[in-house]
Formats: structure tokens, C-alpha cells, sequence
């Protein structure tokens, strides 16, 4: 179940890069051709597909798609008062981080009479897919409802898969209500995705579409954004992961306890302990053995801890290192020297240090975002944040006097381009 500790020393180069491999993605070809056929069945037949696979993969047949405001009323009734305060709590402190992101327009003039400005405009509409295969996700609403709300976009649609009945997990429509989102639809999977880029009947269609999802969804999402011109997803996604570096002085079960919270997300999930104490890794296996049998999703999290890698490092500095190649979806500091380790990190979604900061933390209420780049992608990927939810665009506005102060500089460039239609619409107007 939990892989035998790794001296990263002893490793060849290639042993090294076997040690940090991702668990594959199983059944490329044959998803990618279930996926496409989902695709063409929605695209072709609306929301007659919606209602046919809804039925087939969520064993539910459905008369509407659409929920009502009497069942998002009936949904905070029926929650206790100590869970719609954590709901609240955790939306004002995701509300407050992406509220500081909000920028003004940024206006330049570059030389005089060049006057060149930046704006941020709102994506027009917007697409929040939440999973709810093995259990519903109200932080997933928050953390894409919130940035939506905080950017103004004119149009939010929340899509999820039903449960056997029919409906949606009460916390998932009150968080939604909170974020106001009033377009919400009992569709998931590959044919929810589809609904939201091709449009139905009953689902227009958006702009681009945020949120995780199992592996049908991943590869909806990434043949999607290749076959429908103006829609964007928000990033490429695989298996969830974790990556901790610890050092002698951390606590075991603490760092067991980390790392069983990734594992227990689902069986492909991946796990890493670098550290530079043998004894605190094997520490770590003790607990993960202890803490693993008493979880309620114990089953999922020891299919994970079979793809789990706990590396003996030489060095603190050497960890960072393995940690930037690796480029891990979520980064844990245990170490007595955390802030300086943090100088050097360069690859990872999220950071979470000292002892006392556990990613659980940060997936529900410490304020930051908990949908981040994994496979790898934190290299390029930046995690999600209100910028997401704008696109960015340029406005120059150019006196006579300003266009003649750069219209040797022009000319000559386009001269060295051979552009002469480039050139004529600036000597045209200075020939006036």
C-alpha cells in the first residue's frame, strides 16, 4: 500500500524521473473517442441528449434541467445554522483576498500626444462546472462564484450532476445563491460541458468555462476549447497532488495527516514526502498506516498512497530542487527555516507554510483559490484568481502633433518590413 522510502542519491537520472511520474491517464484513445461521441450527440440533439445521458450516467431521469428559486429557498431552510455559518464564513474570506485583486484601468501617455490605455472588461458570460461524483463540492461554487461575481460578469451558469433524485446537495445551492448565480442546471459530465459551449435548447451557450472534474470532463473541456471558435477553458487538469518538504523537526503526524487529505480526493491522486531525515519518514509511514484505517474514504486513499513517494533527499536545498522539476499542484513547508525555502520555490499552484497552515485550509477558507494548475502546468499555469474572469484589451487614442512625433520611427520600421501599405496610412495623414 505505502511505497517503500526512495534515497534520491542512489537514483540514475532516469530512475529520477520514473520517481516523480505522474500516475497515466488511463484509456487515452478509447476516452477521447467516448468523449467525442458525447460531444456530437449534444451538439446534434440538444437537450434530448442532456436528458438521455443524464439517465445513463447519473441513473436519474429528469423532467427539467432547470432548478428553481423555491428550491434554492427550500435548500437554505433545510440547512442547520451551523453549517449555512461556515458556507458564509468561507465566502467572506474568498470574497475578501479576490476582492483586493479588482484593478483600475491603467492610462499611459507614452510620448506627448500618444495616449495608450489598458482595460479590464468582464468576460460576458461564464461557465462553473462543479463535480459531485463522490461528493458534492460547495467550495468549488465559492471559489469560482465568488471571482464571477467580484468581476461582474454579466452571466454566470453553474452546471453539476443530479444525486439518484433528481437534485442538488443543498450547500451547493446556497453557496451558488450567495456568489448570485440564478442560472443553475442539474447536468454534469462531458454532455454538461458540451451544453455549455454548443448551447441547447434549454442551456445557452458561454464564453468559457471554469472547474474541475473526473477525466471525462478534463478531456470534454480540452477537446472543446480546440473546436469552438471564441471559447476558452480555464486550465488543463489532471489527477489532484501534493508535494511536502519537511525536515527532521517536523511532526509525523501532521505530515501524515497532509498527506491522506490529498489521497483520500481519489484513487489516481498523487502523494510526495521530501525530506532529509530518514527517521521522520519513517515516522510518516507509521502514521500514514495508523491515520489511513480510521478514514470513511479509506478505500480511495490507500489506492492513492500505492502511487505515494516518500524521497530521502541529502538536503533541504536538494528537496527544493526535486520540487521545482516535479512542479506539484499544492506545496506543504514543514521546516524550521520555511521562509527561506520559500526564496527558492519557484513551481507550485499554491504554498502553504509552517506547521500549522494545512491545504485543507486553503481548499475551504483561508481566502485563496483552490482550482490550481496539476500535472505539472504550475510551471507555466498561474492558479486561478479574478483576472481569469476579464479579459484584457488596449485602447490608443493619437493627436496630429503625436502621431507626427512617431512617424519617423514608424516609417522606417515598416520601410524594413516592406509594408507600404503600413506606411501610407501614416504619411497620408501627415501629407494633409
Amino acid at each position: 500500500m505505502i511505497n517503500k522510502m526512495i534515497d534520491w542519491q542512489a537514483l540514475s537520472k532516469r530512475e529520477q524521473q520514473t520517481a516523480l511520474a505522474r500516475p497515466a491517464i488511463s484509456e487515452s484513445g478509447l476516452l477521447s473517442q467516448q468523449v467525442e461521441n458525447i460531444l456530437n450527440n449534444v451538439k446534434r440533439n440538444g437537450d434530448k441528449a442532456l436528458y438521455e445521458l443524464t439517465e445513463k450516467f447519473d441513473g436519474v431521469k429528469l423532467t427539467t434541467l432547470t432548478v428553481t428559486d423555491e428550491q434554492i429557498t427550500a435548500a437554505r431552510a433545510a440547512l442547520s445554522t451551523k453549517r449555512l455559518k461556515a458556507i458564509e464564513t468561507a465566502y467572506g474570506q474568498i470574497r475578501r483576498f479576490h476582492q483586493a485583486q479588482i484593478c483600475d484601468d491603467i492610462t499611459v501617455e507614452t510620448s506627448p500626444g500618444v495616449r495608450c490605455t489598458l482595460k479590464t472588461e468582464a468576460i460576458e458570460s461564464v461557465g462553473l462546472y462543479i463535480p459531485a461524483g463522490s461528493a458534492p463540492l460547495p467550495s468549488t461554487v465559492l471559489m469560482l462564484g465568488v471571482p464571477s461575481q467580484l468581476a461582474q460578469c454579466p452571466r454566470t451558469v453553474l452546471v453539476c450532476p443530479p444525486d439518484i433524485n433528481g437534485n442538488l446537495a443543498n450547500e451547493i445551492l446556497v453557496a451558488a445563491k450567495l456568489c448570485e448565480i440564478d442560472e443553475i442546471y442539474t447536468v454534469g459530465g462531458a454532455h454538461g460541458c458540451a451544453a455549455m459551449a454548443f448551447g441547447t435548447e434549454t442551456i445557452k451557450p458561454v464564453n468559457k468555462i471554469f472547474g474541475p472534474g473526473n477525466k471525462y470532463v478534463t478531456e470534454a473541456k480540452k477537446q472543446l476549447a480546440q473546436q469552438v471558435n471564441g471559447f476558452a477553458i480555464d486550465m488543463p487538469a489532471g489527477p489532484s497532488e501534493v508535494l511536502i518538504i519537511a525536515d527532521a523537526n517536523a511532526k509525523a503526524n501532521f505530515v501524515a495527516a497532509d498527506l491522506l487529505s490529498q489521497a483520500e480526493h481519489g484513487p489516481d491522486s498523487q502523494v510526495i514526502l521530501l525530506s532529509d531525515s530518514a527517521e521522520l519518514i519513517t515516522n510518516v509511514q507509521n502514521e500514514l498506516l495508523k491515520q489511513v484505517a480510521v478514514l470513511s474514504r479509506r478505500e480511495i486513499a490507500e489506492q492513492a498512497l500505492t502511487q505515494s513517494r516518500l524521497i530521502l533527499v541529502k538536503s533541504l536545498s536538494q528537496a527544493v530542487e526535486v520540487s521545482n522539476i516535479y512542479a506539484p499542484e499544492h506545496l506543504i513547508i514543514q521546516t524550521d527555516n520555511a521562509q527561506e525555502l520559500l526564496k527558492t520555490l519557484r513551481n507550485a499552484g499554491s504554498i502553504f507554510v509552517g506547521e500549522y497552515t494545512p491545504e485543507s485550509a486553503g481548499d475551504y477558507a483561508s481566502g485563496t483559490n483552490h482550482v490550481l494548475p496539476t500535472y505539472g502546468y504550475s510551471k507555466v499555469i498561474s492558479s486561478l484568481s479574478l483576472a481569469d474572469f476579464s479579459r484584457r484589451f488596449t485602447v490608443q487614442e493619437i493627436t496630429k502633433q503625436g502621431l507626427l512625433n512617431i512617424a519617423e520611427c514608424i516609417t522606417e520600421l515598416t520601410d524594413a518590413e516592406g509594408l507600404d501599405g503600413h506606411k501610407r496610412a501614416v504619411t497620408i495623414r501627415l501629407e494633409e
